[in-house]
């Protein structure tokens, strides 16, 4: 006789975010309009954007980071809790603050200190939220996400966010292509590539933003070490702790940093280590290397390709080493303290 392992409740409360994100994220690039052009006439203005926001906002606003560069907007991203002990001027810059709640501890006390600028805005799920009240925002559709780690608050956000850069002059068809067909990559040999790790590092360069997002996401679901390193900086000195326990997703993208990717899963293999590589580059697979391929693609047009796969990837992974995946013990969705 043999028993079939029953979905925890927390699992299936992310089943339903993840059945109806690209929808939402197609109708919220589509309902940002007016609001999109205010934000891309304020940067035009500036000329520069801080984009301040915790957690899976955070890996939002760093894998977007370098798209509003590309368009010759000085973007930086830093965290809020940052921003609060460590300020950088508001003053002639863009501000962004994006929360899917629109509620957390940092996003209070950031106005509440600051007060907020002319040229402040929001990115939140939640019209409702203080944020979105405090400052003119975006209001992703589908209302807040519910289920414990961020699915479809981050597709709906990188939404959000192509709107903006569609407003600034980006194309934007191949990237809301990419979200009218989902990617459906097999599973099974990644899973299987990492079935006896202890611990996970993922890394990126012009996707470290990507990267980021997921290793969170891992770490909230399967409560295992996974975290996240950029490229150069796995490169120096951290590669120490690489071996058969530690895994390694890397992310390539069909641009300028792949071959430095390509080299890193070169490096990452001969360690020993088991490595996944979520592959947009249009380039040959790396030998030893686990390779989920993609068309090729860059910037959100890859990011939608690879984000759904990589989320199924977090939750498969997770659901394997923990009875209640899906449920958090230590944390809540909405962090109300500092």
């Amino acid at each position: 006789m043999s028993s079939q392992k029953i979905r925890p409740e927390g699992l299936k409360a992310i089943d339903r975010e993840m059945a109806r994100q690209n929808a939402d994220a197609i109708a919220s690039f589509e309902g940002a309009g007016e609001g999109a052009k205010a934000i891309a006439a304020s940067l035009r203005e500036t000329g520069g954007l801080l984009l301040l926001g915790m957690g899976g906002s955070h890996a939002v606003n760093h894998a977007v980071e370098p798209l509003y560069r590309a368009l010759d907007i000085e973007a930086i991203a830093v965290p809020l809790s940052e921003q609060l002990g460590m300020p950088l001027a508001i003053e002639g810059r863009t501000v962004l603050i994006t929360s899917q709640s629109g509620e957390s501890a940092e996003v209070h006390r950031w106005f509440s200190e600051t007060g907020g600028s002319e040229h402040t805005f929001g990115l939140t799920l939640e019209g409702s939220s203080f944020l979105a009240k405090a400052a003119p925002s975006l209001v992703g559709a589908g209302g807040t996400e519910l289920a414990f780690a961020a699915t479809r608050s981050l597709t709906v956000s990188f939404a959000l966010h192509l709107a903006i850069l569609a407003a600034l002059g980006a194309d934007a068809s191949p990237a809301l292509a990419a979200l009218a067909a989902p990617a459906t990559n097999d599973l099974d040999a990644a899973l299987a590539a990492f079935d006896n790790v202890a611990a996970v590092v993922t890394s990126g360069r012009r996707l470290q933003g990507l990267a980021e997002a997921l290793a969170l996401g891992l770490t909230e679901l399967s409560r295992a070490p996974c975290f996240s390193l950029e490229g150069g900086q796995l490169r120096h000195g951290p590669m120490e702790m690489l071996g058969p326990k530690v895994g390694v997703v890397l992310f390539r993208g069909n641009d300028e940093t792949a071959d430095l990717v390509t080299a890193m899963a070169v490096s990452a293999v001969e360690t020993g280590s088991p490595v996944i590589v979520f592959d947009a580059s249009g380039k040959p697979p790396v030998a030893g290397a686990t390779t989920l391929g993609f068309e090729p693609a860059t910037g959100l047009t890859a990011i939608f390709a690879m984000l759904p796969v990589a989320q199924r990837f977090m939750i498969a992974f997770a659901d394997a080493r923990v009875e209640n995946a899906g449920t958090p013990v230590r944390s809540t969705k909405i962090t109300r303290s500092e």
